[in-house]
């Protein structure tokens, strides 16, 4: 049975349950004719890849296949999603998820007339990311009249997150999750208590300042990593053919299960853009990944995986040329159930699910681990499952950072150190100094309290990290090891366990954080109490007149 046959023999058996209860078939065997009205066939494009066309109807009620936008290929094949995305060019934006094309389809008709309404299923990420502009477009042209925001499902035995959405041109009155709304906006929240002209986050417009300072990681595709023990080794191995060491192809990898929870001391191999000659002088790494990467990357659909094996399949030399200079730079998981931002050391690869921050300076640092960037990135990050995720095309170009503190006054990047050691910007007037000293005091002491609550002088032992040959000094950070007897309670001590408890101190910690934050902003009368619908409503404000600044 084929994926498009599966639906249809559950429809016709759903179909012949109703009519055996309704006791109007007097022979209960199962078996019933095909109906002309059930179709089978592709709902999105023809064989010869032009657009499907639907049979006629008033309303379409449908469950598309939740299929995400990175897994499209493998699921669908190469040939099939360009076929698809050439149809759909201009309607639906490229990185959008299966999904999205049903929603185009059903709002294309609403809007020619040839259909009334749609109710269709899909996962909740479509309130954010590239995903929302198609529920943009359907509130353009049409409206959302009935949603469930963010209801749990099971999908193929795996429990995801879904949001269910009725459109089309009704009058009816608005409802979402159950409750009575006014507007409802692409990012399924309504207007509430807030004028729609200040809650409406959607209008949030990207900016400028905020561009080439957030990246994705390295995406790895293959066994590139290796445990800390073998990259040991290797970096104190001597004899390669060219001359040169090891160094230049190993480094401590961080994901983002390393920033939640306890470091499981990984390396990767990265060879960068050095042809298979050149990499092959570095005998120990490349027979490691040409026994463990190469077999899988051979039946790889990527040709430029299949040919460049021994090359990891995104470099991001946009990221590593950011950070460079920088003593440290600033990451927080893609996916997470707390949104948190922890530092890293130079020469530190980050994997693909880790957002990297190319700046070094607590007042950077302070700001987006306030409040009132968690709100900002909650309301438009999209999730997996129900961890929030952060996407710093939604997230990090939208938002608006203090007056003066804009990461367009910063861009110059040089900093200066106040008495107690704090980083700050170098360079700035005495009033947003002043400010900026407050945000990174608080930052710091945030930042130092957790480094105490996550390793306990009594519990561990700093280790001096290896000393690879052809150096004097080791260019990487003390390792941090648990001493002897305390390996299980350390295991305990993680930033998410600490913000699943989160103790009085860490609470008191953040919201003095959050009061300096706030007040770079001017907002003289802010309280922890202050509803988020009025500090989202400020932020969209000045995300707007900082567009307008730049247009």
């Amino acid at each position: 049975m084929t994926a498009v046959e599966q639906p249809l023999q559950i429809f016709q058996l759903a179909h012949w349950l109703v009519i055996v209860k309704s006791s109007r078939l007097t022979d209960r065997r199962f078996g019933i004719a095909p109906q002309p009205h059930i179709q089978t066939g592709d709902a999105l494009i023809t064989a010869d890849g032009s657009t499907a066309q639907w049979p006629d109807a008033d309303v379409v009620i449908g469950n598309p296949p939740f299929i995400g936008n990175k897994k499209m290929r493998g699921r669908l094949g190469a040939a099939y999603v360009e076929a698809l995305r050439k149809a759909y060019e201009g309607r639906v934006p490229g990185g959008a998820d299966l999904v999205c094309y049903w929603f185009d389809k059903a709002n294309d008709l609403i809007s020619a007339g040839q259909l009334q309404r749609a109710g269709l299923v899909a996962t909740n990420s479509i309130r954010g990311g590239r995903n929302r502009q198609v529920l943009q477009q359907v509130c353009d042209s049409a409206r959302i009249f009935n949603a469930w925001s963010d209801e749990a499902w099971i999908n193929e035995g795996a429990a995801v997150r879904v949001s269910l959405i009725c459109f089309g041109l009704s009058s009816i009155p608005a409802v979402l999750d159950g409750l009575p709304a006014g507007t409802i906006f692409p990012d399924l929240t309504s207007a509430g208590e807030v004028t729609r002209e200040n809650a409406d986050l959607t209008r949030a417009r990207p900016l400028a300042e905020n561009a080439g300072v957030a990246f994705s990681g390295i995406t790895k595709k293959g066994a590139f990593d290796i445990d800390g023990k073998c990259a040991r080794q290797m970096l104190l191995e001597s004899g390669n053919p060219n001359g040169r060491h090891n160094s230049d192809v190993l480094s401590p990898w961080k994901n983002g299960e390393a920033i939640v929870n306890r470091d499981p001391d990984k390396w990767i191999i990265n060879f960068g853009e050095r042809s298979e000659v050149d990499a092959s002088l570095y005998p120990g790494p490349f027979t490691v990944v040409e026994n463990h990467v190469k077999p899988a990357r051979s039946t790889s659909n990527a040709k430029g995986e299949r040919e460049n094996w021994w090359k990891l399949a995104r470099r991001a030399p946009d990221m590593f040329a950011a950070i460079q200079g920088h003593h440290r730079f600033i990451v927080t998981p893609e996916v997470s159930k707390h949104r948190i931002f922890a530092w890293l050391s130079p020469g530190t690869v980050p994997d693909k699910n880790l957002v990297v921050i190319a700046r070094d300076d607590l007042v950077t640092f302070g700001v987006l681990h306030s409040r009132l960037h968690e709100l900002w990135a909650l309301r438009m990050g999209t999730s997996l499952e129900d961890r929030p995720r952060y996407t710093s095309s939604t997230t990090f170009r939208t938002f608006p950072f203090p007056p003066g503190l804009t990461l367009e006054d910063t861009a110059y990047q040089q900093t200066a150190v106040l008495p107690d050691g704090t980083l700050i910007p170098a360079n700035l007037p005495v009033g947003i100094r002043r400010h900026a000293a407050a945000i990174a005091r608080a930052a710091k002491r945030l930042d130092e309290l957790r480094q105490a609550w996550l390793n306990p002088p009594e519990w561990t032992k700093r280790v001096p990290e290896v000393v690879p040959m052809g150096m004097k000094t080791s260019p990487y950070p003390d390792r941090i090891e648990a001493k002897p007897g305390c390996e299980k309670d350390l295991a305990k001590r993680t930033l998410t366990n600490l913000y699943n408890e989160r103790p009085a101190w860490l609470d008191t910690t953040h919201k003095d954080l959050d009061k300096a934050v706030a007040s770079s902003y001017g907002w003289t009368d802010y309280t922890p109490a202050m509803r988020d619908e009025e500090i989202l409503s400020r932020l969209l404000t000045l995300n707007l007149e900082q567009s307008k600044s730049t247009d």
